[in-house]
């Protein structure tokens, strides 16, 4: 918390390492604000406005990508878009190339929003652009100069025309991938103000912009590393646009300014944020292990049958992540404010409601989800278990994530990461094994199974933490 002045306890953090310090925060009186809202219906009102538009945003956002599997793959081949699928999940695992910067700025601009304070908020807006560049950028110029020195083929167990394609296609994704770090940025400023329905559309934008891009790169009959590529640019020109947009015209006094960077500012995202990297990292670790599990084990073409249905239950999780993330700056508005019951009753009745978001999408899929696939792709893809097994999967992360959001806003990270320390490993091992035995199909229940011993409980024991922290 900072005082009004926001000078003395400028980067004092909401939750403190000591106890005593933590206390100290603690104990001093949020201040009025301008822009804050208050507390009660209208909070519940911009809830509401914000679930629906994450709804059709997401709606919007998932329309594309099953519009183009059918195009793709059939243009791309089997063995190429499974190559394809694998090199896309190596993004997913250095997800957390910014250190957990951009998490920790949204952590610390809620109470700056409370407070009035953008003085605080323009620095830690200007610190995190400078941190994230500064990780980002060098990264993709080590990845130009020693890329041709990685055995792209032999990492992704490519052969014939994909293991060609291998090193292209892994420069075009993965430089896509960390160019939109930095990018990315604005939504979690757009987050932390508040300004989520702004961010559902810039985000819809940006996956619609693939299909234009990518039907005409079909149509012309260009490389199919131009496809790929042109369906990676999208994301990287609509952040732009979003960018210009939110500084210049939305939230100007926001606007990173290289003079308003500040060295302390910048510790202290890292700080926050090296909490949220190791979380991020042993999730994504985990989680987007199973293609090159499966690629190793069975091959590619077992990568594109098992990538396939993920990615048609990927949108699910991609409208669970819309629908429960803006509870995080709402949550810290709510802990500065001292408003515990709003807390506990949101959390209850967002778990119902994230719950039966996956609940009835995954339904249908698992009833219908193999005549569908039949039906829509120009090869046979489609297995009952293992979209029985991919629906239960997202229905406990669903039903965990409002819990996740009250700890993440307090700061509250460390029974994340032992419980996650735990599934790493358990759930790499169980996967390897399961797969071995029993096919593509056993790969989710395997992550059921030991994510649901292991993070789960941590999961529980850490809202409840942060909770207990704040009545301190």
């Amino acid at each position: 918390m900072r005082t009004r002045d926001g000078r003395s306890q400028r980067y004092e953090p909401l939750h403190a390492a000591s106890p005593r310090s933590r206390r100290a925060v603690q104990t001093l009186e949020p201040p009025a604000t301008v822009d804050a809202a208050p507390p009660g219906p209208s909070r519940a009102r911009r809830l509401l406005s914000w679930i629906a538009t994450a709804a059709l945003s997401r709606a919007v956002s998932a329309l594309v990508p099953l519009v183009l599997l059918p195009v793709t793959l059939s243009y791309l081949g089997a063995d190429l878009y499974g190559l394809w699928a694998a090199v896309l999940a190596v993004t997913g695992m250095v997800a957390f190339a910014d250190l957990g910067v951009g998490l920790g700025l949204m952590t610390r601009l809620a109470p700056c929003r409370v407070d009035g304070d953008s003085d605080t908020a323009r620095r830690y807006v200007s610190s995190a652009y400078a941190a994230v560049c500064g990780v980002a950028l060098p990264t993709c110029g080590l990845l130009f100069l020693l890329g041709g020195f990685v055995p792209w083929p032999l990492l992704f167990n490519a052969t014939g025309t994909a293991a060609r394609d291998a090193h292209l296609v892994a420069l075009v994704c993965l430089t896509a991938f960390l160019l939109n770090i930095p990018l990315s940025l604005v939504a979690r400023v757009q987050y932390a103000y508040q300004q989520v329905a702004a961010s559902n559309v810039w985000q819809a934008t940006a996956s619609a912009l693939s299909l234009p891009l990518a039907l005409g790169a079909v149509y012309a009959k260009l490389p199919p590393i131009a496809v790929i590529a042109s369906i990676a640019i999208g994301p990287l020109l609509v952040n732009i646009a979003n960018t210009v947009w939110t500084f210049g015209w939305r939230l100007p006094h926001l606007a990173p300014r290289l003079r308003f960077v500040d060295g302390r500012g910048v510790r202290e995202l890292f700080g926050l944020g090296g909490m949220f990297f190791l979380v991020t990292l042993i999730m994504v670790l985990a989680d987007n292990a199973d293609p090159l599990i499966i690629a190793h084990l069975l091959g590619l073409a077992s990568v594109t049958a098992y990538a396939v249905p993920a990615r048609l239950f990927n949108q699910l999780g991609a409208l669970v992540t819309l629908v429960n993330q803006p509870l995080w700056p709402m949550h810290g508005e709510a802990l500065a404010r001292g408003d515990l019951d709003w807390i506990r009753r949101t959390v209850r009745r967002m778990t119902i409601v994230s719950t039966l978001i996956a609940l009835l999408p995954s339904t249908i899929l698992v009833l219908f989800g193999e005549q569908i696939l039949a039906a829509w792709l120009p090869i046979s893809i489609g297995n009952r278990s293992l979209l029985l097994g991919l629906a239960c999967w997202w229905i406990v992360l669903a039903a965990i994530s409002p819990r996740f959001m009250v700890q993440n806003a307090a700061g509250v990270v460390r029974p994340q990461l032992c419980g996650y320390l735990l599934y790493l490993p358990l759930s790499i091992v169980g996967k390897l094994l399961g797969v071995h035995w029993w096919g593509v199909a056993a790969a989710p229940y395997a992550a059921v199974v030991i994510y649901t011993v292991t993070v789960v409980p941590a999961a529980i024991f850490g809202y409840r933490r942060a909770l207990r922290i704040r009545t301190t």
